[in-house]
């Protein structure tokens, strides 16, 4: 049997109560479980401190002295006990509220002892609650390392002595049973290559290092073996795809792709959009089925690229599909797509479920018959009852809002995979799309259609309000219109942030009729109202519209130069991101301001920095990275999809890379792990591929 496998029970110092704790608090069943609990930080033991330079500042302090003066105070359950410890330049007060029938035999007088704790002051004297203390000649033997590994642990695992340092000792005898005998999981080829730590060292080294060199080479080692397996996952589906499924031949460039490039595109492409409209071309004739992520900031011109995509699916015989994942989007989709189509004679149709009946059953027959060329709609193109003639390609924007299996369903309407087109105006962070779409390629449209002006972001506190108004009264009377936007609908004794309501009311107060006109939207409006609002701003019948998120996605309007923020400490980066893309649509001037408390968090004021500092979306997602980690950005906090024991997409994008980098060599060398050196990683890989999700299939 496997060592790693033993149940946690049979550990020395653990048994049944206390396996049952580690279990419920930190899902630890086994020896391996416990091994793969990494410390989350370490602590310098180098130094000693006097005590008459003790500081609450300091995290953890350590000290030499001796301990007098011991006494119990309290009864029953209030009983604390209390220890004088000092040295020749002062004394500070030891207390235990928890443990004292323990602790109390230790405390002798006569031995020199090592207190390590966080200082406090107090009524002027100095104390450490539950220190660590040790004497000194069995701190030497057992702390002699520069670097003490600190483990997360729980309260109700503190209350049974299951601290830091009681993991630190069940960690440390486990490595003494099995580090040794830890099997080595990849190949002698690829620890030479690669300048690996052996796995049983690297175990050892990350749990008790002995010096910070070899710390960080075993974090080294361990990242590098977790993200090796998941780029191997991950290659192993891409080459799949790419031998074993065929794709539709797109080896025509005809008459509607010449005609509309020629003749109606409204402006000359940027060189990024031509760049990726060549990438989507060398895809769709090479007989694969072609899986792309496009990626670009609002208003960079993702739409007319796909257009062309799907006009190229037209000029070799196919239909196009373009989901959506909300009826405004789908419905501005399909009106920018008819305007910009209609002058080469392509009729294209929308279906959603607000769709009537007898429209829908027309709109089926006729896509199922193949009279209908190009179909935009949301989740409703979806359902079983639409089906297509000859369905060539796929176009999905804002791909993170369907989920995995609504998108299968779609692929699922075409006997050959239909070829794939994913739009974000999210930039993802290079490490999550080479984790979260490793099998897909992904193009980049990272230039802005001339003419555009980069969008000003400004910072403003609460105070500056009546300035605020003032500014949208100047861009009302140049024929400008403004969005402000609300975190909340309505007040909340939990949230002491300005509500959309309460916003509408000072606002309407402000810009009062018949002198301005202002909209009101929000998620509870009846779509029909919502819709309605809406259209009235677009068409310009509104000057301002007061508004939550709803209108973070789907709202295309030109003249709109000015998005305020209301609370913005209270949004997170990628949907500030998101509402700045609202304005900056036109050719003119657009702001972004930004209203916070003057109380910010130092997370928020990175958010808010961010902002102000740069228009760059991925810039801005490696901030909103760095804050967040790549969970909450990818929406799979809780999914398991990211469930790392030691790396971390946000911080290790260069250990990433490397380890893309090995995987891609091996595959090529031998791409079904079947050679014997390779054995042993075959093997470990299929017990890895079990555990793990297949992230390359997620797209």
């Amino acid at each position: 049997m496997n060592p790693l496998q033993t149940k946690i029970e049979f550990l020395k110092g653990v048994g049944p109560k206390r396996a049952e704790l580690l279990q419920k608090e930190l899902h630890i069943f086994t020896f391996g479980d416990l091994l793969f609990h990494f410390p989350f930080r370490y602590v310098d033991r180098s130094q000693f401190h006097k005590v008459e330079n003790a500081n609450q500042d300091q995290a953890f302090m350590q000290f030499k002295g001796h301990v007098r003066k011991i006494r119990k105070m309290g009864q029953a359950r209030k009983m604390r006990l209390i220890a004088e410890f000092y040295d020749e330049t002062g004394v500070i007060e030891l207390i235990w509220f928890k443990g004292i029938k323990w602790v109390e035999p230790k405390l002798d007088p006569e031995k020199e002892f090592v207190l390590f704790g966080k200082p406090t002051r107090f009524n002027g004297k100095y104390n450490i609650a539950h220190p660590e203390l040790e004497p000194s000649s069995s701190a030497k033997a057992t702390n002699g390392r520069e670097l003490q590994p600190i483990y997360h642990s729980t309260d109700k695992l503190n209350s049974a002595n299951l601290h830091t340092k009681a993991i630190e000792k069940l960690v440390y005898t486990i490595t003494q049973q099995i580090s040794i005998n830890l099997p080595e999981i990849l190949s002698p080829h690829i620890l030479e290559t690669w300048h690996l730590m052996p796995r049983h060292l690297a175990f050892f080294e990350v749990h008790f290092p002995s010096t910070p060199d070899q710390l960080k080479l075993a974090r080294y080692r361990l990242k590098f073996e977790e993200l090796f397996f998941m780029q191997i996952q991950i290659l192993r589906f891409k080459n799949h795809r790419n031998t074993e499924k065929g794709g539709f031949v797109f080896n025509r460039v005809g008459e509607k792709f010449t005609q509309f490039y020629n003749e109606v595109l409204p402006f000359e492409l940027t060189g990024a959009q031509k760049r990726v409209v060549k990438e989507i071309r060398n895809d769709v004739k090479t007989g694969k089925q072609m899986n792309r992520l496009l990626q670009g900031d609002v208003g960079s011109g993702k739409t007319i690229v796909s257009v062309l995509a799907m006009l190229l699916a037209m000029d070799n015989g196919y239909q196009a599909a373009l989901m959506a994942p909300t009826e405004i989007l789908a419905q501005q989709h399909y009106i920018g797509v008819s305007e910009l189509l209609e002058p080469i004679g392509i009729k294209t149709t929308i279906l959603t479920g607000s769709t009537k009946t007898k429209d829908r059953r027309e709109r089926l027959a006729a896509l199922e018959a193949g009279e209908i060329s190009i179909i935009i709609g949301t989740h409703a193109l979806l359902e079983d009852r639409v089906k297509f003639q000859n369905l060539g390609i796929v176009v999905i924007d804002e791909q993170h809002r369907f989920g995995v299996a609504q998108r299968s369903r779609m692929w699922a309407k075409s006997k050959v995979p239909p070829h794939i087109l994913i739009m974000s105006a999210t930039p993802i962070p290079r490490t999550l799309a080479m984790s979260f779409y490793g099998d897909l390629e992904v193009s980049i449209i990272d230039e802005l259609p001339p003419g555009r002006k980069p969008i000003q972001t400004i910072h403003k506190y609460d105070a500056h309000r009546l300035g605020i108004f003032g500014f949208m009264r100047k861009e009302i009377a140049k024929g400008r219109q403004v969005y402000v936007v609300y975190p909340l609908i309505e007040e909340s004794e939990h949230f002491q942030y300005k509500d959309l309501m309460d916003g509408f009311e000072s606002i309407s107060r402000e810009f009062p009729t018949p002198e301005f006109q202002v909209s009101v939207v929000h998620g509870r409006l009846k779509p029909a109202d919502k819709e309605m609002e809406m259209q009235r701003f677009v068409r310009g019948e509104t000057h301002i519209m007061v508004a939550t998120t709803v209108i973070e996605v789907g709202v295309n309007v030109p003249n709109a130069s000015i998005m305020i923020i209301e609370s913005a400490e209270k949004f997170g980066l990628a949907q500030l991101h998101q509402l700045r893309g609202r304005v900056g649509r036109g050719a003119e001037q657009s702001y972004c301001v930004l209203i916070t408390d003057y109380k910010l968090s130092s997370d928020a004021r990175t958010r808010i920095e961010t902002m102000v500092r740069t228009n760059d979306g991925f810039e801005v997602a490696e901030a909103d990275l760095n804050l967040r980690g790549p969970g909450n950005i990818m929406g799979t906090q809780q999914s398991g999809i990211l469930d790392f024991n030691i790396a971390n997409l946000a911080t290790d994008g260069k250990i990433l890379k490397v380890a893309r980098e090995a995987a891609q060599t091996l595959l090529e060398q031998d791409s079904n792990l079947s050679l014997a050196e390779n054995a042993l990683l075959r093997k470990n890989f299929i017990a890895y591929a079990k555990k793990h999700p297949n992230w390359g299939s997620i797209s």
